[in-house]
């Protein structure tokens, strides 16, 4: 979800629900702790529960960094074992690391020890040919060891080889089962479920099996299904948000935005999943996409016309 999950997307999903665990995009340790820390942690006050997920393989570098996300306020801090990329791999990050589950597990107690907050591991199901049940459960029992209880567990296995990201999540198939059967060896850890899950009547499916849902690009392509988590899953009985209405409330935090120097595109950019299945999804998409120099005022003519 890399360039994804800023901080716009984010304050626009809070918009749609008040209780769904939000998280950033993956940020690697050496961009907070040789970049700009501000401006890579920064979020809205609005966004909590607000979890940070981290990318890195250096036990000192992450405990660093989860001590510096907690001061800054995150609710959770989520490492990042399940990215196939080339550049994970080349940092020794991401879904390599399952190979490693020795050294996952020192860092997860670096981690564990540097702040009083949640440390959780998001993971595949395996890599390459090590996608046996048997190694999958020894790396979640190693890991687990350090008394981390939440594992988000994307049910296809990756292919460093050969694969991009992208196809990495189309050709390697969905196997739930596995991730069932991980719940049932480990009814004392938390299991949450990820990848391929496109609506919220999939989740409600899956919940009979583990103890949460990650919904990923489909929560950013037709995020609107957001909408109706907290009636669903939090049992709110308040009337679910109309799509004019989360634009109308919007408009105060793009008009504070660009005060401060944001590009309106930056926020924009995000809604154009907004109307997905629904008539007229394609005219919006292009009249958000034809006028990059769009101002807030001409955007909130667009939303009164709706």
């Amino acid at each position: 979800m890399l360039d994804k999950t800023d901080r716009h997307y984010r304050y626009l999903a809070r918009l749609l629900t008040k209780h769904a665990l939000l998280y950033t995009e993956m940020i690697t340790t050496g961009a907070i702790l040789k970049g700009d820390t501000p401006y890579r942690l920064r979020y809205h006050p609005a966004e909590h529960p607000i979890a940070l997920q981290l990318g890195g393989s250096n036990p000192e570098e992450l405990r660093e960094c989860t001590r510096i996300a907690a001061d800054y306020g995150y609710d959770e801090i989520n490492l990042n074992v399940g990215c196939p990329s080339a550049r994970a791999q080349n940092g020794t990050f991401g879904a390599c690391l399952m190979a490693k589950p020795g050294l996952v597990a020192e860092c997860v107690n670096g981690m564990r020890q540097a702040a009083d907050i949640p440390v959780t591991v998001k993971h595949r199901i395996g890599i390459n040919n090590m996608d046996s049940s048997e190694a999958l459960l020894e790396f979640i029992t190693t890991v687990a060891d350090t008394g981390c209880k939440t594992f988000i567990v994307h049910a296809r296995k990756a292919w460093l080889q050969g694969l991009s990201p992208r196809r990495n999540r189309e050709i390697p198939p969905l196997q739930y089962k596995k991730v069932y059967q991980l719940k049932n060896e480990c009814p004392e850890l938390e299991i949450i479920i990820n990848g391929g899950i496109k609506t919220l009547d999939e989740c409600h499916r899956l919940l009979q099996h583990v103890d949460g849902v990650m919904v990923g690009r489909e929560a950013y392509n037709n995020i609107y299904m957001l909408a109706g988590i907290d009636q669903q899953f939090h049992g709110c009985n308040h009337e679910q948000i109309s799509r004019k209405t989360v634009l109308e409330k919007l408009i105060p935090y793009m008009n504070e935005e660009v005060s401060n120097g944001t590009s309106l595109h930056r926020i924009t950019r995000h809604l154009a999943g907004l109307f997905q299945g629904v008539p007229g999804a394609r005219t919006w998409r292009r009249q958000l996409s034809s006028n990059h120099k769009l101002t807030v005022q001409q955007f909130t003519d667009l939303v009164r016309t709706l």
